[in-house]
């Protein structure tokens, strides 16, 4: 990991690229910023590249073992190591290098993707290197998230983190729908294999157009400037409030989603594409067509979408009723987005990488925590009614907090989040 510590000047802060007044800024308006640009193939690569790795390592556990549990968390565990990264080195991403430590950071995720393709690596070795690249992708997401923060100008921040949202939905359709189709012709370690290729085109991608800058660090990064950057994240109660419900009722229904190959079998892949297809929409719409108080609205409605259609699972319902239900649950996912642009209002422009980092590192823990408690429920009384047992329990944490989100919801001026 680089050292962002130095004693020579830092250079000054570039401006951001000029937004139309009066008009908010499109989809094909952020693509002509070249330095969004590649952050933004970087994402889209590295998130097909999830995909794919993902089902293959699921596919794979399930043919050796069998087990609901070991294959949720083959497919999730990952999310288990990203708090690590959040509690320890997270600060590192508000350096003085971010492009540097990115780059870093995706060599290590295309070593760690790249052994996963070996033939006859143990299962404990493969699980290694899961949570050794959950890691990893907790640093990466909290720098790149960052520097999205300094490449765009506030008013498009909302478009921005629509437009990667909806990418990736988008290639995670495909990521899906086409690791189903080729682990019957190349098995997983070739899934694999097309993953590291994926995960070189996305450090090239940031090698080629990303330039360094100043992200306005006033103190070393390291363990102690992390704690203390997440001791005041967490110090405020209503802050608190929004961080749980980007966190908890996301993981369980992400839970419910570990238990689609388990549930589906060979049609498991047709599930997830559903879900990153629902996704995609519901990104799509929240992201161009609401504004920023139309945004704040939804998000309540939004949370509930997420987590009712899963209960009929209850019913056992045939595959086309489930794929339905589960592509509204997707859109349902578009409620994260209001509430990162309340967050990011929140939040000093100097921790802007350490806080996205957290809340995204938060968010994939519970990820993971939901996987792990439905696939330990699904030993116990079977896949169906695991998935509507954790659909109940996100929806109460929705209802029941939603006071507290409502309080900080109010103390936060609709104009500053864009």
């Amino acid at each position: 990991m680089p050292s962002d510590a130095s004693s020579t000047p830092r250079p000054s802060r570039p401006p951001r690229p000029p937004v139309p007044s009066g008009a908010r800024p499109g989809y094909r308006e952020l693509l002509r910023n070249r330095e969004f640009a590649g952050l933004f193939a970087s994402f889209a690569l590295t998130a097909a590249a999830s995909a794919l790795s993902g089902f293959a390592l699921g596919s794979l556990v399930d043919r050796q073992t069998g087990s609901p549990f070991l294959t949720a968390v083959s497919m999730y565990g990952a999310t288990f190591a990203t708090v690590l990264g959040a509690l320890t080195l997270m600060s590192v991403a508000d350096g003085s290098r971010p492009r540097r430590t990115l780059l870093a950071l995706q060599g290590a995720s295309l070593a760690g993707i790249a052994a996963q393709a070996v033939p006859g690596l143990p299962l404990a070795a493969r699980f290694a290197l899961l949570l050794a690249l959950g890691f990893f992708q907790s640093l990466g997401t909290g720098t790149r998230m960052g520097l999205l923060a300094e490449i765009v100008p506030a008013s498009a921040y909302a478009p921005a983190r629509s437009l990667m949202n909806i990418t990736a939905g988008a290639v995670s359709v495909l990521g899906y729908a086409s690791g189903a189709l080729l682990v019957r012709a190349i098995g997983p370690q070739g899934l694999f294999a097309a993953a590291a290729a994926l995960t070189a085109l996305s450090l090239a991608a940031v090698a080629a157009t990303l330039r360094e800058r100043s992200i306005r660090l006033a103190r070393r990064p390291g363990l102690r400037s992390t704690r203390a950057g997440n001791a005041e994240l967490l110090g405020r109660p209503g802050r608190r409030a929004l961080l749980l419900n980007l966190w908890v009722p996301n993981g369980l229904v992400v839970g419910c989603e570990a238990l689609f190959i388990p549930y589906a079998a060979q049609y498991a892949g047709h599930l997830l594409a559903a879900a990153s297809a629902g996704l995609l929409l519901g990104d799509l719409a929240v992201g161009r067509l609401l504004t920023a108080g139309g945004r704040r609205r939804a998000a309540f409605p939004l949370r509930l979408l997420m987590a009712a259609p899963f209960l009929v699972f209850a019913l056992h319902p045939p595959l086309p009723v489930a794929a339905v239900a589960v592509f509204l649950a997707g859109a349902g996912f578009a409620a994260t987005l209001p509430m990162q642009e309340q967050l990011l209002a929140l939040t000093p422009e100097s921790v802007r990488g350490q806080v996205q980092g957290v809340e995204s590192a938060g968010r994939m823990t519970w990820q993971g925590i939901g996987a792990a408690l439905a696939g330990a429920a699904a030993q116990a009384v079977g896949p169906a009614a695991a998935i509507t047992a954790l659909a109940a329990a996100s929806l109460a944490v929705t209802v029941l907090s939603r006071r507290h989100v409502l309080r900080e919801t109010a103390r936060t001026p609709v104009s500053a989040a864009g």
